[in-house]
């Protein structure tokens, strides 16, 4: 993991002191609202539909265990609303058939950061001095600025990892933080970067999407792609560059945000994304930041050319620490395996939640967030406490933040996975279920975000409660499933082989399925986004209609063919005909409710 220098944490301190600074004037009325909105947004903190919630920066996901007993403390001392919030919340949401809210909790988001939903705005300052201790902020994690640089959770020890992408993210991350440049962009932008040939960092989906590769010659570069997004308008990030030489990243990455800056659109919150001036400009946009690109680079010397001394510098801060000799792996290969053979629930959850590693002597192991009674991706203060105790006893101290919303632990000793399953186990963290249908991607939704148009914790848990059986799981086989609360597509609803949306229709909230989208995954085939079945299904129709797409898969399959090769082989056609029989089998029963939406922060996340 990065080691903070004195200079990262005194920066973080400093930052820390002038947002208290800001708060304090802004509870003398000394500074308005809506002059503090921005301030506030730029350290991570929201104002949502009951109470404010707060980003942290996970940097590419990784988190050390004192991190998370910090972010333990956070939800366990301060992810507590008043009584008259929480009672006006839970009043509100009887209404909408949720009587309860947790709180004293936080939840991992797809960008691979944490936040907090609870946490009063008097508390704020306190919570961003606590989070220094840790080498911890919220800086960036909104606003319209360049946001927290996302990675494959497996960077650096995967098997098909070409070259571990951390000390660029890392490179990426200092040099965008406070650039003065791009403080104030049209809209939010977001990086995805990779070194393996596997895309689990989905970057054809981000603003700028980067893939370190080879060339030829066997020298480092990266593929660039530039306008992938979600929202209203899903669209797929173009290649710019096949091949950029590595030290050149940062100052190509200057060009693309100087003339998406010049020309991105202010007058739109809709069309303000660069993707829609990829679109709108094609070759002409890519042609204004190669010459952008030129230009910084025979006028400026090429300033953000990165030196190999800094690429070293940076890189002593993932090396992988030291566990384990080569020589043992073969006896504790072969002593697993007999211990998972006579133990069929440890070798199932080996077969879902266990990653092969770099290292053959190790393995990646993912723990389940997805599971009955809990939103997908939400951790209690105890069980954050809990995986940090795992992180220090079975990893090195060290876990990761998943794409997928879970926590991965990335330098598990083989010998060590038969107590890693007991101890996860009996902290209920260890279902086999990583890669089905139940570890499903979501949003908050309506029952706390502002923006959402419809409640995606119901759905999901609906969803959760009809698929237990892991049998019946393992049948099904891979299954991406994505719910979206609103069009902002939080949940990544575009790119699930499943998605869900919700949408408001006259004050009530509905929901659109869509199938046959993909992340940019092997299994996927290209990013591409789902494509909507038919008409718009009441809440209490979606697990019935998930579960009829799931049985046509079933009456058409191949053998040993995947749900989203099997969509695509036949077309939408019988899935459609499917879900509308699904549809007119529970409308007599389908429930819709009101749900009303307004936000101080609309369209900032």
């Amino acid at each position: 993991m990065y080691q903070y220098t004195d200079f990262d944490r005194h920066f973080i301190r400093q930052r820390a002191a002038q947002y208290r600074d800001q708060l304090a004037r802004n509870q003398r009325g000394e500074l308005t609202d809506d002059d503090f909105r921005p301030l506030r947004l730029q350290n991570g903190w929201y104002v949502q539909r009951y109470a404010p919630m707060l980003r942290v920066a996970v940097p590419y996901g990784e988190l050390a265990s004192r991190q998370l007993r910090v972010l333990a403390r956070i939800a366990r001392e301060f992810d507590q609303p008043s009584a008259e919030v929480y009672g006006i919340a839970t009043q509100m949401q009887a209404q909408l058939g949720t009587p309860h809210l947790p709180t004293g909790y936080g939840h991992f988001t797809t960008r691979q950061n944490v936040q907090f939903n609870w946490i009063p705005l008097t508390k704020s300052a306190d919570v961003m001095d606590l989070l220094a201790t840790a080498d911890m902020h919220g800086i960036q994690t909104s606003g319209n600025c360049i946001r927290n640089i996302t990675s494959d959770a497996l960077a650096g020890i995967a098997p098909d990892e070409l070259i571990d992408p951390r000390p660029y993210c890392e490179i990426l991350r200092q040099w965008s933080t406070l650039h003065p440049e791009f403080a104030f962009l049209p809209r939010k932008f977001k990086l995805a970067v990779t070194g393996a040939l596997e895309d689990r960092a989905a970057i054809g989906w981000h603003d700028v999407g980067l893939q370190l590769l080879h060339d030829a010659d066997g020298q480092v570069g990266f593929k660039v792609l530039v306008g992938g997004g979600m929202g209203r308008t899903p669209m797929i990030g173009r290649t710019m560059r096949e091949f950029l030489p590595w030290n050149q990243i940062l100052n190509y990455l200057e060009a693309v945000v100087r003339v998406y800056n010049r020309w991105g659109r202010r007058d739109n919150m809709y069309k303000a994304r660069i993707k829609i001036l990829v679109k709108a400009e094609g070759e002409n946009f890519a042609n204004e930041v190669n010459a952008e690109y030129q230009a910084i680079v025979d006028n400026d010397g090429g300033q953000h050319s990165i030196t190999q001394a800094e690429l070293h510098r940076i890189s002593a801060s993932f090396q992988p620490p030291a566990l384990i000799s080569q020589a043992e792996v073969a006896t504790e290969n072969k002593a697993f395996e007999i211990t998972a053979k006579d133990q069929p629930a440890l070798a199932r959850w080996q077969a879902q939640n266990v990653q092969a590693h770099k290292n053959p002597a190790l393995r990646a192991v993912t723990l389940s967030f997805k599971r009955l009674g809990f939103a997908p991706g939400d951790a209690t203060a105890d069980q954050l406490d809990a995986a940090a105790d795992l992180a220090e006893r079975f990893s090195a101290g060290e876990a990761r933040v998943t794409h997928q919303q879970n926590l991965l632990l990335p330098w598990v000793r083989v010998e060590d996975l038969p107590a890693l399953w007991q101890a996860a186990r009996a902290l209920g963290l260890a279902r086999a279920n990583i890669g089905l249908l139940t570890d499903m991607i979501a949003c908050p939704g309506g029952d706390f975000c502002a923006l959402a148009n419809a409640r995606s914790i119901p759905i999901a848990e609906s969803i959760t409660e009809r698929f237990a059986d892991l049998d019946e799981l393992f049948d099904l086989g891979r299954v991406d499933l994505h719910i979206s609360g609103c069009i902002n597509s939080c949940g990544h609803h575009h790119s699930g082989h499943i998605g869900v949306l919700g949408v408001d229709k006259d004050g009530r909230e509905w929901y659109q399925v869509s199938i046959g989208g993909s992340d940019g995954t092997t299994l996927s085939g290209a990013a591409t986004p789902g494509k909507v079945i038919g008409p718009s299904f009441a809440a209490s129709e979606v697990a019935d209609v998930v579960q009829a797409l799931l049985e046509t898969y079933r009456v058409y399959r191949r053998i040993g063919e995947p749900f989203i090769t099997c969509v695509r082989r036949l077309g939408l056609a019988p899935f459609k005909a499917t879900a509308e029989a699904a549809r007119h089998e529970t409308r007599e029963g389908g429930k819709v409710v009101n749900v009303h939406m307004n936000s101080a922060d609309a369209l900032t996340d």
